[in-house]
């Protein structure tokens, strides 16, 4: 069992750039793939990005493909989300999850762990 605990998030112009962690208690960190999630005020949770768990295989939403970079450190037990071109619509609480078991990385239900989300908001 892990407990994501997220941090990074804040107030940032368009164009800017935010590096989000999110670090995840217990000792098999290494067997969770991990993802960002992010939920928009009035919108629905969305993916973001994926990792597995050994960090061979990632995975974007096309929304963010390009301007996004998910990397982990499982010796730090770190999951982390580089955002660069930042837009006022990636405004959203970004959140951190984990699963086991195979890929699939996008479908929200399939992550047992979440953490609480730090607010990452883009002014124009």
């Amino acid at each position: 069992q892990v407990q994501p605990v997220e941090s990074g998030g804040g107030l940032v112009q368009a164009g800017g750039s935010l590096r989000l962690s999110c670090t995840a208690s217990g000792r098999t960190f290494s067997n969770y793939h991990m993802a960002w999630f992010r939920q928009a005020p009035g919108k629905e949770r969305e993916f973001v990005a994926a990792i597995s768990s050994g960090g061979g295989r990632t995975y974007y939403a096309d929304s963010v493909k390009g301007r996004v970079t998910i990397s982990r450190d499982n010796a730090q037990n770190t999951v982390y989300l580089q955002m660069n071109s930042l837009k006022p619509e990636d405004t959203a609480v970004y959140y951190c999850a984990a699963k086991t078991g195979g890929w699939n990385p996008s479908p929200d239900k399939n992550y047992a762990y979440w953490g609480q989300g730090t607010q990452v908001t883009v002014s124009s």
